[in-house]
């Protein structure tokens, strides 16, 4: 093996794309003259027992187009570091000294650290303790604010926009309302895109509070102009009327969300005494081939992952400002969840179509705001709560250090 080494790994719940970002690391780190290194099973091949294998030409060939992780990986086990919506925990400083450790003996010059939230917030740990890396912003649920695309949003999309097809003839057919549920943790972003793209007639996420008077209201409005059926798109996030989510609370990890799907067919079938049928995407989403602009785009920041090592330019995270890569401070990409502006031009749009989001204002006019407006204060309000959350997390270090 060469003098220079650069890791890779692959953390958190897998999706389309991992494979086609590990490929594009390891073919940059050759033409740079590194080897590439990828431990196995996420965070955990760092320690105890270390695991890794050498990525070469010959076992990353022919992954490009491949679902799931070759190297493995895991949302579980001793390097959670997410326990909540924003509760983090604090690694064990063993398992850190372990990290370190493995990283110098094995000669490495930095860490590509591929995962969401959870995971780049164990990245961020590993940088204030000195361990070099880099981060490469993945999740279906799209969900990371640095960044305006993750990679593997756009397959989960896809898939379910393909569910949303093939609901519309059965539906259509015999007439009934079918409830999709359909993934994204607490954003609303699948739900929205594949509910416009898939011909949605109601989108009920997390970010619109929505009542069951208006998803009934919709339906009956739908059958008072000769349509029989209605297709509702529901986040697994979305909060019931009353205040709430679904799902299963779990010690020292995150809820395990799932369940409104059946929870809003039930009610809407009591109140309007029709048939509803309920399909839960649930993984499907997390499985197969990444459509063409997640390999595009995963291919994009494996690159530009190495790129960040080369140039020492450590604790970053590379993201995709369009049509441009660039990078920002790991922490700012997991300090705060980006969720879907309920007056962004996507709801604005959809609502300009007839989409229904459960609240009521079908009559009122969709455009509520200026694009360009709404953008704008969108943008000067999340710095602004950044740099004071960011104010506050100097104030608090710079006080427990006296």
């Amino acid at each position: 093996m060469s003098a220079k080494r650069i890791g890779v790994l692959t953390s958190g719940g897998d999706c389309p794309g991992l494979n086609a970002v590990i490929r594009g690391a390891a073919k940059t780190c050759w033409r740079l003259g590194y080897d590439c290194i990828g431990f196995l099973k996420g965070y955990e091949g760092l320690y105890d027992p270390v695991q890794y294998l050498t990525l070469t030409p010959q076992n990353t060939t022919g992954i490009l187009n491949e679902g799931g992780t070759i190297l493995g990986s895991t949302n579980k086990g001793r390097f959670a570091a997410t326990a909540g919506v924003s509760d983090r925990i604090e690694i064990k400083r063993e398992l850190l000294e372990g990290v370190k450790c493995t990283v110098n003996q094995l000669g490495l010059e930095g860490l590509v650290c591929i995962g969401g939230d959870g995971s780049l917030a164990v990245a961020e740990q590993f940088h204030k303790f000195g361990i070099p890396v880099v981060g490469v912003p993945k999740t279906i649920d799209n969900d990371l604010s640095a960044t305006a695309f993750t990679f593997g949003f756009d397959s989960a999309v896809a898939c379910a926009t393909d569910a949303l097809d093939r609901l519309h003839t059965t539906a259509a057919s015999h007439e009934r309302v079918f409830v999709l549920e359909v993934m994204g943790r607490h954003a609303g972003w699948i739900a929205l895109h594949a509910g416009i793209a898939g011909g949605g007639d109601v989108i009920l996420i997390p970010e619109i509070p929505w009542t069951f008077e208006g998803v009934c209201r919709k339906i009956l409005e739908r059958e008072q102009q000769g349509k029989k059926f209605t297709l509702l798109v529901v986040a697994e996030g979305a909060h019931l009327p009353e205040g709430g989510i679904v799902g299963k609370l779990r010690d020292g990890a995150q809820a395990k969300l799932g369940g409104i799907g059946e929870l809003v067919a039930r009610e809407v079938e009591r109140r309007l005494l029709k048939e509803v049928r309920v399909v839960v995407l649930g993984h499907l989403q997390r499985g197969g081939a990444p459509t063409t602009f997640d390999r595009v785009l995963a291919t994009q920041y494996g690159a530009h992952a190495v790129r960040l090592i080369h140039e020492r330019r450590l604790g970053e995270m590379i993201c995709y400002h369009p049509p441009q890569m660039k990078s920002v401070p790991i922490r700012e990409a997991v300090n705060r969840i980006r969720e879907v502006d309920a007056n962004g031009a996507a709801v604005q749009a959809a609502r300009a179509l007839g989409i229904s989001f459960g609240d009521g204002s079908e009559e009122a006019s969709p455009f509520t705001a200026e694009i360009d407006e709404t953008a704008i204060l969108a943008d000067i309000e999340a710095n602004a709560e950044f740099s004071l959350e960011m104010a506050k997390s100097a104030t608090a270090e710079a006080l427990a250090q006296k």
